[in-house]
């Protein structure tokens, strides 16, 4: 592959990560990031190595097909993969919402990259994209998501009940006008803003 074909892959770059359209070779990491208990836990638990081997070649094989899909990110220092992150169209009540999706290995987790691919996740929804609301659903007792919804600038607006009977905690962030493009995300001086 050329550095030009690899440029093309890429979505968004932050400070240190890189978030890029799958490849073949992502596949190893990718099932045993969703075959982990640890990573899982608040995830519906590990999936099964067969179906994610064969969902993921099927993404690789055509990674443009998908307006909202998660996408491989890694780190920009050393190339290695550190999760798996993106935005998914969910059905929520009954209306369709933009899920933010941040899933991090294990040995990732601590160094505030979920923070920082929300973040820019976030910029990349509502700039690229032209989205103009994005959630995350977040289960109960999953303190860490939390901080890190919180932490992006997303509010928490009510606990929902997902098909199954699942109780999640909906967060949502609502884009702002151009005028304060970094008000919701947390970012700037606050007291430098206009009121």
């Amino acid at each position: 592959m050329t550095v030009r074909d690899r440029d093309a892959e890429v979505i968004l770059e932050s400070e240190r990560l890189v978030l890029r359209r799958q490849r073949d070779d992502d596949a190893e990491f990718l099932v045993g990031l969703w075959s982990d208990p640890e990573v899982t836990r608040h995830l519906g638990g590990p999936r099964e190595r067969d179906s994610l081997q064969a969902s993921f070649e099927e993404t690789a094989a055509d990674p443009y097909a998908e307006r909202f899909d998660l996408w491989p990110v890694s780190d920009k220092a050393t190339g290695r993969l550190v999760g798996h992150c993106g935005l998914l169209d969910k059905e929520v009540e009954g209306q369709t919402e933009i899920e933010l999706v941040y899933v991090l290995a294990a040995s990732a987790w601590g160094k505030g990259y979920a923070t920082e691919i929300g973040r820019a996740l976030c910029r990349y929804a509502f700039e690229t994209m032209g989205l103009t609301r994005l959630i995350v659903l977040i289960e109960p007792g999953n303190d860490a998501s939390e901080r890190t919804a919180m932490s992006i600038g997303m509010r928490f607006e009510r606990e929902v009940t997902r098909s199954g009977g699942a109780l999640r905690k909906l967060y949502a962030l609502s884009a702002v006008p151009d005028s304060e493009p970094d008000a919701q995300l947390g970012l700037g001086d606050p007291s430098s803003r206009r009121s």
